[in-house]
């Protein structure tokens, strides 16, 4: 089954746009001077596909795919590999799916909801998500506001 969603996701890579405010939200966390991991669970040729799609390249200290652990989230595997990709110790996770705020719950790290994966303000909160933002625009406005510090506290 995997294999056939992976053929079939392939056929439709290049439809796949950035959220609004995507690059820009990116753009906050580094400014605030924060490292910035993408802790992704894809493949590694749809990792590159998206980080093309917004020069996350350029920005990111580091990312993860499927390849960098054993179990994919909510396991906290790939957020510990995140972590150490840049020599942390604490991060922030944020996630548009409940199992993204489970893998932060198990790696001991708070977590912020975006709900642009489907999954409701709700089931984020209930999977741990302490924030929850409409996207990455309106999180980037919360950065800019103190939020890192908010929730380091």
């Amino acid at each position: 089954m995997r294999d056939q969603w992976t053929r079939e996701f392939d056929r439709l890579i290049e439809e796949v746009r950035p959220f609004d405010g995507a690059r820009t939200l990116l753009e906050e966390v580094k400014l605030r001077g924060h490292h910035l991991v993408l802790a992704s669970s894809g493949q590694p040729q749809h990792v590159e596909t998206f980080l093309r799609l917004f020069d996350g390249e350029s920005l990111a200290d580091a990312w993860t795919t499927a390849d960098d652990a054993e179990e994919s989230k909510p396991a906290a595997d790939l957020l510990e590999v995140a972590l150490s990709r840049v020599g942390g110790s604490a991060g922030v996770m944020v996630g548009d799916a409940t199992w993204d705020a489970r893998a932060a719950q198990a790696a001991g790290m708070p977590s912020v909801g975006v709900l642009t994966g489907g999954f409701s303000e709700a089931e984020l909160r209930d999977a741990g998500a302490t924030e929850v933002f409409e996207g990455p625009a309106a999180l980037a406005a919360a950065l800019s506001a103190g939020l890192v510090e908010r929730l380091s506290s």
